[in-house]
């Protein structure tokens, strides 16, 4: 027997890996897809604030890692608005919150033009988001290619979580509505 058909059997013969197994009666690969994504979360957000720390930013989150590579991309200054709409985060003030600790941190700016205030990255945020590159590249790029997953295999699998991000959207609106 190959090693495949052996992985499989035990697979079929312990059941699928899931969180919630009352979750899975009747939609079994919904279930091992939100275990994956729950954990790969978890692990995401993990790495992040390490990454983040490796370059000299240990008080930083999750989301504020987020936001400050956010406000970082392409050299724009952004409404906070813009970046909760690109992050998908509901909860704005947890946006404003972030702002508020790179600000204080030296990491962003605000500018008030007009009713509004935009957000740019200073020389010492766009200088930790060019680090946390680094580090990226060093320990993680590095680390995929080894895994045989090609940029097209990641391609693919970004469209889909992006896809299912809009059906667990759309359900989420659906379920406030009962």
């Amino acid at each position: 027997m190959d090693k495949e058909s052996s992985s499989t059997q035990l697979r079929h013969a312990r059941g699928p890996i899931v969180s919630s197994e009352h979750l899975s009666r009747n939609a079994q690969e919904l279930s091992e897809f939100e275990f994956g994504m729950i954990i790969s979360s978890h692990a995401f957000n993990r790495w992040m604030v390490r990454c983040m720390t490796a370059t000299g930013f240990p008080e930083l989150g999750a989301l504020d890692v987020l936001v400050l590579h956010s406000v970082n991309h392409r050299e724009r200054a952004k409404r906070q608005a813009d970046i909760c709409l690109v992050l998908n985060v509901e909860d704005t003030h947890t946006v404003t919150y972030a702002l508020k600790k790179l600000t204080k941190l030296g990491l962003v700016v605000g500018e008030k033009s007009g009713k509004e205030t935009y957000f740019r990255t200073t020389e010492e945020g766009r200088s930790a988001c060019q680090r946390y590159a680094e580090i990226r590249e060093a320990c993680l790029v590095d680390s995929l290619a080894s895994l045989g997953i090609g940029r097209e295999d990641i391609h693919q699998i970004a469209g889909v979580l992006r896809a299912m991000s809009g059906l667990y959207d759309q359900a989420a609106r659906a379920a406030a509505s009962l």
